[in-house]
C-alpha cells in the first residue's frame, strides 16, 4: 500500500487543475485495543460492493474531483497499513468533510477486523 501512489494518480488526472487539495488518512495496525488490550495483528476483510456505493456517494458531493480507498485485507500485524483513503478536491470546506464521512463510512460499513491479543 502506497499513499504516495494514490496522491500521484490523482495529480496525472487530466482535470487535476480543479484540485485546491488533497487529503489522505493511513490507518495503522495497533498494539492495543480501543479498550487497552494488547494487540499482536488483526484479520481484515472488505466489503467492495459496499466501498464503490460509498465512493459513489461521496464522489457526487460538491468540489469532489476524486477519491481513492485500499483496504489491505488479510492477516496484519501492528504496524502495517490496514486503510489508505485520499480525496482530492477544490477548498477544504469540501474536502475535509467528505474525507471525514467516507473513513466513517467505510469503518461502518465496510471493514471488518478480528483482533489477534498477545499470547
Amino acid at each position: 500500500m502506497d499513499i504516495g501512489a494514490l496522491v500521484r494518480s490523482m495529480k496525472a488526472r487530466p482535470d487535476f487543475a480543479k484540485v485546491g487539495m488533497v487529503l489522505c488518512h493511513n490507518g495503522i495496525v495497533r498494539g492495543t485495543s480501543r479498550d487497552g488490550r494488547p494487540v499482536k495483528g488483526v484479520r481484515v476483510t472488505a466489503d467492495h460492493a459496499e466501498l464503490e456505493k460509498i465512493l459513489a456517494e461521496q464522489r457526487s458531493r460538491p468540489g469532489i474531483v476524486d477519491i481513492q480507498v485500499r483496504v489491505n485485507e488479510g492477516e496484519l500485524k501492528v504496524g502495517d497499513d490496514l486503510l489508505l483513503i485520499a480525496v482530492a478536491g477544490d477548498i477544504r470546506e469540501h474536502v475535509i468533510p467528505v474525507l471525514s464521512d467516507t473513513l466513517n463510512a467505510v469503518k461502518a460499513r465496510v471493514t471488518r477486523k478480528t483482533e489477534h491479543g498477545v499470547d
